[in-house]
């Protein structure tokens, strides 16, 4: 069930998703079929969503559609205009939902479907679903009044009529279309990452789930030995009063990683989403007093009740993130890490690197080969500049603080953010600790722990939680410490693109790194591929490391 060019992936173009039943249907097929490709995608529109409920209940009269319905009402929430995407069979399935008015959303796709199927008339877009097409597509589409098959015909497509109202075809015009055509596909072979953080290890997961055997080579002696090393990090959407581009693009990087932790890692254990509260500490809201369901999801006005949980006054100006997490990311690397067909390469610095025989060749210091592939990607933090000519990255030393507790006192019973954030218990080899802070001191990449960056973190406490920070009271000696450097680049976007054939580049997370590596990792893949992408396409290009060179 290949596609045309090989790729053992299939590729589906469904114009309405309606209840969902079309998409359900592909997806038990898939499932059904003893040579099933690799990835099933499937891309589908709508211009306004049907409910979770409405979902299940379409389901109902069929028992083998029924537990697929219920496993995607699980990823049902946020969906406001635009492109999401849903991941479920161990992320081999792969929905991108498109919502809004079709022929925009159409033009807002980049990649070449093998199946397309049409519901309705649809004539005023048609264009812009042949753009979406390649030769030898195949159509299915419904026309009880026997009107659209014309206009299909002067738009590429070769049909027969069937019973029943429905057309059958493929798409074969008669001369050259315009615009971009397919890519051509890539085989997956060797890949070489270089960078074993958040970046570099989610990057290796994707590529390995697409059939790559991936290296992964890194200077340390332990995987997350940089940034990614740090005990707990906040995963918090971005909320903005006029809903900026960093606001979109966080929502869909931390739909991303909830993805990937819900899927690999343990609850309580190596993370919690169990939302977070953002004490907005100059007293300015920034999300919608009142907002619409989908929207309420991500960030709304806290409760009193979640408030006075926080230990904070009720009167406070707070929001709350549902869909947010705290989470451990060296287990979050180490999970990717231990994906089927990723390999990491301890202690192996990578020096430079060369072409040869259409291969990627790394090489240390000596120039001795460590590893080769078809393909490169760079996730190597401030490292990434030393293998890339012109990158502009700026170091941003963060420093976070922490101490073991007993349980004694009332803790918030989730992480709270603003000024600095807060986690409250975070299993440790000592014992539950409480983590706060962190300092962001750009230009500095000194790691040694500083007293008056530990002061700082518990300065940054009393403004968040005043009431929490008096109870803890905590002792110098009780303190300790962690310091990393953050890549960023001089907009705070991460830097993930093409920048030769076959040569990739996802690094400058800056303090974001939960947010954007399994988000930017899905970006790779995708345009390696030839896929549907994972966000919108101007998200896509607003994370481009070729906009430095504008």
């Amino acid at each position: 069930m290949a596609d045309a060019a090989g790729a053992t992936q299939r590729r589906i173009l469904d114009t309405s998703f309606g209840a969902g039943l079309g998409f359900l249907t592909a997806w038990r097929d898939w499932k059904n079929d003893p040579r099933q490709p690799r990835l099933l995608h499937c891309v589908a529109l709508s211009e306004q969503p049907p409910t979770a409920a409405g979902m299940l209940l379409a389901a109902q009269a069929s028992p083998e559609l029924r537990p697929l319905a219920q496993a995607l009402a699980g990823q049902w929430y946020g969906l406001l205009p635009g492109v999401h995407r849903l991941v479920l069979e161990n992320a081999r399935v792969l929905l991108t939902l498109c919502v809004g008015e079709a022929e925009k959303m159409l033009r807002q796709l980049d990649f070449h479907a093998d199946a397309v199927l049409l519901h309705g008339s649809a004539a005023i877009h048609l264009k812009a679903l042949a753009r979406c097409c390649r030769r030898g597509t195949s159509i299915e589409a419904s026309d009880p009044a026997g009107a659209l098959r014309p206009a299909l015909e002067r738009h590429g497509f070769v049909l027969r009529q069937t019973d029943g109202g429905w057309l059958l075809g493929e798409f074969a015009p008669a001369w050259e279309p315009r615009g971009p055509r397919p890519r051509q596909a890539l085989v997956p072979g060797n890949c070489i990452v270089i960078g074993a953080g958040l970046a570099g290890a989610a990057a290796a997961a994707s590529l390995a789930r697409r059939g790559w055997t991936v290296r992964v080579l890194d200077a340390a002696s332990a995987p997350a030995g940089g940034a990614s090393g740090l005990p707990a990090g906040v995963l918090v959407p971005h909320a903005s009063p006029d809903d900026n581009l960093l606001s979109r693009l966080s929502r869909d990087g931390v739909r991303a990683t909830l993805q990937q932790a819900q899927a690999l890692l343990a609850p309580g254990t190596d993370f919690d989403a169990g939302g977070v509260l953002e004490h907005h500490v100059d007293g300015q809201a920034r999300c919608d007093p009142a907002p619409p369901e989908a929207a309420a999801v991500w960030s709304r006005p806290a409760s009193t009740e979640q408030k006075i949980l926080a230990g904070l006054d009720a009167a406070a100006v707070a929001s709350w993130h549902e869909k947010a997490a705290w989470i451990r990311p060296q287990r979050l690397v180490q999970a990717w890490l231990d994906q089927p067909g990723v390999q990491l390469l301890r202690d192996t610095r990578v020096d430079s690197l060369s072409r040869a025989g259409g291969k990627w060749q790394a090489l240390d210091g000596a120039g001795r080969l460590l590893a080769e592939g078809e393909l490169v990607v760079i996730a190597a933090a401030m490292d990434s500049g030393k293998l890339v000519e012109g990158l502009e990255l700026q170091p941003v030393r963060g420093q976070v603080t922490w101490a073991v507790h007993d349980g004694a006192g009332k803790l918030a019973p989730f992480a709270v953010n603003g000024d600095g954030s807060f986690i409250p218990s975070v299993p440790t080899a000592q014992g539950p600790a409480w983590i706060c802070g962190a300092s962001f001191d750009r230009g500095d990449t000194d790691l040694e722990p500083r007293e008056a960056d530990q002061q700082a973190n518990l300065e940054r406490l009393r403004r968040l939680l005043p009431r929490l920070s008096a109870q803890l009271e905590p002792s110098r000696h009780d303190l300790q410490a962690w310091t990393g450097i953050r890549c960023a680049s001089r907009d705070r976007r991460p830097l993930v693109g093409e920048m030769a054939p076959g040569l990739w580049l996802s690094t400058a997370m800056g303090s974001r790194g939960l947010t954007f590596a399994a988000l930017a990792a899905e970006l790779i893949a995708a345009r390696i591929h030839g896929e549907p992408l994972p966000l919108a396409r101007k998200l896509a290009v607003a994370l481009d490391p070729r906009r430095q060179r504008d």
